[in-house]
């Protein structure tokens, strides 16, 4: 383990490979979506992370526009049944929602531990 701070190139690519965010190299998941305890290599306590619904927001969106664009596309120019578009885009919104969403939370997931980010807190200001 080193003591430097990984770059946020380093650190997107840790948490795009579902890796520990600070060494690299211990498995951030112990299930699909389920975060290991710690990580198996430096023993980072992974408590900390809250990627909260962020990941799911962002592939909704994604794959919204990519579906959504491409059904009306297919519409538009081949007006087919609506049984065959059944059968183009709901695979298509499995495969662009459940693939992506691992990487994405542990996309953000390094990125929160690269940037400290924490819950906000309330401060008093004294004017004096």
């Amino acid at each position: 383990m080193t003591d430097t701070l990984p770059t946020v190139t380093e650190s997107a690519l840790r948490g795009l490979a579902c890796k520990c965010p600070r060494c690299g190299k211990g498995k951030l998941y112990s299930g699909f979506l389920t975060l290991a305890p710690r990580c198996s290599s430096c023993g980072l306590d992974y408590a900390f992370i809250d990627a909260g619904d962020g990941p799911a927001v962002f592939i909704v969106l994604l794959a919204g526009a990519i579906v959504v664009t491409s059904a009306l596309i297919v519409e538009v120019k081949y007006q087919p049944p609506y049984w065959v578009h059944a059968v183009l885009w709901l695979p298509l919104i499995v495969v662009t929602t459940l693939l992506p969403l691992r990487a994405m939370k542990s996309l953000l997931i390094a990125l929160q531990f690269h940037h400290k980010a924490a819950e906000g807190q309330l401060t008093r200001h004294d004017p004096t």
